[in-house]
């Protein structure tokens, strides 16, 4: 917001301002419209709008410390039964993720695994041989021990 001002005092339009801020047009305009109507105060963060936390912000900071603080992984379930016995409020798991989302928790998921990673051996191990027994003819008796040495290779 300060550069779009600077721009504004170096006589630049907001629109390049806001292209040198890879911004849109609308937000720079935004901008420079509070900062005429109500000078550098307009341009400090406002209370957003919509339904207040039922969280005090007590209970919030003792549960995200608790959180934080432990080295294991939570589970939503475990965290919802967390926030239900600190405070009592029982939220919808997909609220309990916007929670930690907005507390700055990032959810843990396993990556897959390239089969290249597989050590030599396990790669040899795993490549098809011929099979460990063959089944043979013991009606003739002149290529049994042939196929007999054969079986055993």
């Amino acid at each position: 917001m300060l550069l779009v001002l600077n721009g504004v005092y170096q006589r630049k339009v907001s629109a390049r301002a806001a292209r040198d801020l890879h911004r849109s047009k609308s937000w720079a305009w935004e901008w420079l419209k509070r900062y005429d109507k109500e000078g550098i105060n307009g341009l400090k963060t406002r209370p957003k709008s919509g339904r207040p936390s039922k969280l005090s912000e007590e209970i919030d900071y003792r549960i995200k410390k608790e959180l934080k603080e432990s080295n294991q992984g939570w589970t939503t379930k475990q965290v919802e039964e967390l926030i239900v016995k600190k405070s009592g409020i029982k939220y919808h798991y997909i609220h309990i993720y916007h929670i930690l989302r907005k507390w700055g928790f990032k959810q843990k998921v396993p990556r897959k695994v390239h089969v290249n990673t597989a050590s030599k051996e396990e790669k040899e191990a795993f490549k098809k041989r011929l099979p460990r027994y063959l089944w043979i003819s013991i009606n003739n008796k002149s290529s049994s021990s042939s196929s007999k040495k054969m079986a055993l290779r």
